[in-house]
């Protein structure tokens, strides 16, 4: 058993294992923090798809519904009639 540990061909490959594992370029942990970062962005690419999908059906929505238009406008610019008032209630926390 000791022959075997002592073995030159065992050796080299456990000195090579090791340079492998910790001293090269592509070591073992800049690999599993690359795969981390890479899953990451991964997930932002599918929300960031859902995103757009959501804004291109308001868009659709907006284009082909006037009273959608009026909604929006009222909800994001505070846009009003000529004749009424709006009052802005604000919730401090």
């Amino acid at each position: 058993m000791t022959n075997f540990f002592l073995n030159k061909y065992f050796i080299t490959f456990i000195l090579f294992l090791i340079w492998l594992l910790f001293f090269d370029k592509n070591d073992f942990f800049t690999q599993r923090d690359l795969s981390k970062q890479l899953k990451k962005l991964y997930d932002e690419k599918k929300y960031y798809q859902n995103e757009i999908q959501k804004n291109k059906q308001n868009i659709d929505e907006l284009k082909n519904n006037i009273t959608s238009i009026e909604k929006f406008a009222r909800e994001q610019y505070w846009m009003k009639k000529d004749n009424e008032d709006v009052y802005v209630v604000a919730n401090k926390k």
